[in-house]
């Protein structure tokens, strides 16, 4: 019902709507809509107030609280769960805890800020109040658990589709599954499996997302590589933002259910950045330089060194492009 509420003055575009015609209109008694309007301002919402004019909505807040998302998705299951912190060292580690505890699938963990935020070989992701969508993703597929590591892939393809719904139309994905715009970090992404030799019991995909960052906000060490939709010119909406992501997370979840990953290797080939350039494979303290020029049935980068292909597996080496810089060590 408070969802129903906070939807109907959200249609009243800012206008005064009395008591009486939302009771009417909703079916619902006065003290009830007070009550729901209480707690909506204890949650940020501003309300104004008239004897006898009513109500009107003259600010929400730029949270991802359940409310904002659930109205703004175009899902059948993701997100139609969620779990919302304000603070949180990890929302992967808060995801695992409760897919331990028998959370239903397409849950997810959203946070305002994480503080010890990690991606790919143990590297951190830096997760400040407001400025991203920090949230993780609970599945629990039917499919075996040696096809779990290509769901790596299809996070990817579902993230970099809903990013260019928002407006960063050149997005890509380098790979396994970083996104970048314009050969810059806009988003990491963590995927973390429990299961069985025959079964998987949940696979855990953590998402961080740039929003609204400026370039002298982010660390040091991060401003030559990362970006994010407001560095870029767009004052993203978070909330339509991770529901585009959701709905394209969920329709390609469904193609690997129902058809195999086939298609979703395709998917991920449109959007990638890396096939067809040269790259520096740096693996530990060795490293080489080739053109990777596909991927294979796994989802492995193959790489042409001029001397053979070489088949790189995802999470044991860091891709970079001939000439960036190495790694600080």
């Amino acid at each position: 019902m408070r969802n129903e509420i906070l939807d109907y003055f959200r249609k009243a575009n800012g206008e005064f709507v009395s008591g009486q015609q939302i009771s009417k209109d909703l079916h619902v008694s006065r003290t009830a809509i007070w009550k729901h309007i209480n707690i909506l301002k204890e949650r940020g919402y501003i309300f104004e107030s008239s004897t006898r004019k009513g109500y009107r909505l003259i600010y929400a807040p730029n949270l991802l609280t359940p409310l904002e998302i659930e109205g703004a998705l175009h899902t059948d299951t993701f997100g139609r769960h969620v779990v919302y912190m304000e603070s949180t060292q990890s929302t992967n580690e808060e995801a695992k805890k409760i897919a331990r505890e028998g959370a239903e699938e397409g849950t997810i963990v959203v946070a305002e800020e994480q503080t010890t935020g990690h991606g790919r070989l143990t590297r951190g992701f830096y997760s400040p109040f407001a400025k991203g969508i920090w949230f993780s993703l609970i599945l629990r597929p039917k499919f075996f658990p040696m096809e779990a590591a290509k769901c790596t892939l299809l996070a990817a393809i579902g993230v970099c589709r809903g990013i260019r719904r928002l407006g960063l139309t050149d997005a890509g994905i380098k790979w396994p599954n970083d996104i970048l715009y314009h050969g810059k970090k806009l988003v990491g992404i963590l995927t973390e499996m429990s299961a069985s030799m025959e079964k998987i019991d949940y696979i855990v995909i953590g998402i961080g997302i740039n929003t609204g960052m400026k370039k002298n906000e982010f660390p040091e060490d991060f401003r030559k590589g990362a970006t994010s939709f407001l560095n870029e010119g767009i004052d993203v909406s978070r909330k339509d933002l991770l529901a585009a992501i959701l709905y394209e997370l969920e329709k390609e979840y469904a193609i690997a259910q129902n058809e195999g990953f086939d298609k979703v290797l395709e998917d991920w080939k449109t959007l990638s950045v890396t096939i067809g350039q040269e790259v520096r494979v740096i693996m530990g303290d060795e490293s080489y330089t080739g053109k990777a020029i596909d991927i294979d049935k796994d989802g492995c980068l193959l790489v042409d060194t001029g001397k053979g292909i070489n088949r790189v597996l995802a999470g044991d080496v860091s891709i970079r492009p001939v000439g960036a810089p190495l790694p600080k060590r």
